[in-house]
């Protein structure tokens, strides 16, 4: 893998300082990267290992690659394996009928909101059988602001994930290393590392209330080109906890008045 002049500034300054800021990794420990296949969680074990490698942390971790095998009969995980391999790493594959289940059998119309729960118990139940204490996902900014507006505008809720989340069902805690990536970072880097992306043969793809919401942000940025730095600004500064804290009691009593 190359390395060029700004990719400190572009990649590895940005997920040393999420890392640190939210104690995403501690020494020692052993992280499950979840991946898709996609271009976001294929960069994201590029950018671990090269951390992992170079000790920019200052400490050492385990890295252990997983993705799961959705039952897609058209979805070939081979270039996945062999990039994976030549990192020097093995992939651990969790074979599903996530599929089925999901497109036969419950045969569902919004299909993204189930997938997503059996995607998450398939994989945080391997990770745990394979000893991490942590489970990587490639969410970067982007995915941020995109679920803070989906999660206002179709739920009436002011929040977003969080950059470390602890399961204590599963006992096992999510990170978002790439939490301060812009998605266009990891375009240009997947581009010039000609990394693979594995073709998703979900019959949903791209054509969900998330790619709607996608575009919006893309609008916006446009026009407000911080859109991406003032979010996180926003966030961490915590300031929605603060936002109207009336009781339901006095909110009911207002509507009523």
């Amino acid at each position: 893998m190359s390395f060029k002049k700004k990719d400190n500034q572009n990649f590895y300054n940005p997920i040393r300082r999420a890392i640190l800021n939210h104690q995403l990794i501690k020494p020692g420990e052993k992280v499950a990267v979840g991946m898709s296949g996609g271009k976001d969680s294929t960069s994201l074990l590029c950018f671990l290992d090269q951390i992992k490698r170079q000790r920019r942390l200052g400490f050492d971790f385990e890295l252990v690659p997983i993705t799961l095998d959705m039952g897609f009969a058209d979805c070939d995980l081979s270039p996945l394996a062999t990039f994976v391999h030549e990192l020097g790493y093995e992939l651990e594959i969790v074979p599903t009928n996530i599929a089925k289940v999901v497109f036969d059998i419950r045969q569902e119309k919004s299909p993204c909101s189930l997938c997503a729960k059996l995607r998450r118990g398939y994989l945080y139940h391997r990770a745990r059988e394979l000893g991490c204490q942590k489970v990587a996902l490639g969410h970067h900014v982007d995915d941020a602001i995109e679920t803070y507006f989906m999660n206002f505008l179709f739920h009436g809720r002011l929040n977003s994930f969080e950059p470390i989340s602890y399961l204590s069902k599963n006992q096992i805690s999510l990170i978002r290393p790439m939490i301060y990536l812009p998605e266009k970072q990891i375009i240009r880097f997947v581009a010039r590392e000609e990394l693979p992306v594995v073709f998703n043969p979900c019959p949903v793809d791209k054509k969900t209330k998330r790619e709607e919401i996608k575009q919006l942000v893309s609008r916006l940025a446009e026009n407000y080109p911080d859109i991406r730095t003032k979010f996180v600004m926003g966030m961490e500064q915590g300031t929605a906890a603060d936002f109207w804290q009336k009781s339901l009691k006095e909110s009911l009593l207002i509507s009523e008045r």
